[in-house]
């Protein structure tokens, strides 16, 4: 079964790792529009597009991930330029530079890292992340929008990318179009900001599959219930809209949210039964979560075969 999963950051890289063991022919398409850290340091010098979050997937989608996370993970620490940066992104530029763009050195590296699926970069554009805050105010820079905490209206593209056909063909073949969870302004929509997406999107008889959030993300959704998502999500897409939402109805414990909302301003996202119906979602539910160190991590396994159940049960 073919699935094109569309996200950025580490939201799609940890969706994918219960993907790839399952039987799915995965095709991820990755946002590139991060500016921030070692990511914009490279963006700037050699005019790229985000790498970081390239970086993450491969390794999420690599046959030995412990040992390559290790790797590409590993980040200098010196006094001059190479101080902070990923191995792995500079691998990526690299590849990038021998092969001439930037598709092509993911290529390369996937096939000596004997990829379970294929990597994406939405665009080859050295793009620009514009958010319309709801204080009415501009912020260019997806890092800058992320942290300036002013909440967002609305994303758009400084300048319209050209979108990459590897994308248009991936979803044209698929069988499910993933949208993973994750930053919903700045990893996801960054996808279907492109017009081009939407109208393969819309021509595609595909299942369209959101994985919700467990938490809100301070900034960008605050309060926001589970058809909050999918309402935004819907917004974007032209005429197709999500089919199906993946929700959590585990508990956690009151001192692990407490310390959630204390620390990190995150709470979480309510299931709004009722509201959602209007919606004409399909509601695959479960208990995902499972704590890593004390984190709210989706159970990515379960997720992944509820959505096969899901999908070969619309067969």
């Amino acid at each position: 079964m073919k699935i094109a999963v569309l996200g950025g950051g580490t939201g799609l890289s940890t969706l994918l790792r219960g993907l790839k063991k399952l039987p799915f022919e995965i095709s991820a398409v990755v946002s590139v529009c991060d500016d921030g850290s070692s990511t914009g340091r490279l963006r700037r010098e050699f005019n790229t597009p985000a790498v970081g979050d390239i970086r993450k997937v491969l390794i999420s989608l690599s046959e030995n991930e412990e040992d390559v996370k290790k790797l590409l993970d590993y980040r200098f620490n010196t006094y001059s330029d190479l101080n902070g940066h990923p191995l792995g992104n500079l691998l990526l530029i690299g590849a990038s530079e021998t092969c001439g763009n930037v598709s092509d050195g993911i290529s390369l590296i996937g096939s000596i890292l004997k990829l379970k699926g294929e990597v994406i970069p939405l665009t080859e554009d050295n793009v620009v992340l514009v958010g319309k805050m709801l204080d009415g105010s501009t912020v260019v820079g997806e890092h800058n929008i992320t942290e300036s905490g002013k909440g967002i209206r609305k994303v758009y593209y400084k300048k319209h990318p050209k979108v990459n056909l590897d994308v248009l063909k991936a979803i044209r073949h698929a069988d499910a179009i993933v949208l993973s969870m994750g930053s919903l302004f700045t990893s996801i929509i960054p996808n279907l900001l492109c017009e081009e997406v939407r109208k393969e999107i819309d021509k595609s008889a595909a299942k369209i599959i959101y994985v919700c959030n467990i938490m809100t993300q301070p900034g960008e959704t605050d309060n926001f219930t589970v058809s909050d998502h999918i309402k935004l999500l819907n917004s974007y897409l032209g005429k197709r809209k999500v089919d199906a939402v993946v929700v959590n109805t585990g508990k956690v414990d009151e001192k692990v949210i407490e310390n959630y909302a204390t620390a990190e301003q995150k709470d979480l996202v309510v299931y709004d039964k009722d509201d959602l119906k209007k919606y004409n979602v399909d509601v695959i539910e479960n208990d995902y979560i499972t704590l890593d160190g004390g984190s709210i991590r989706h159970n990515t396994l379960r997720v992944s075969l509820d959505m096969l159940s899901y999908l070969l049960d619309k067969r």
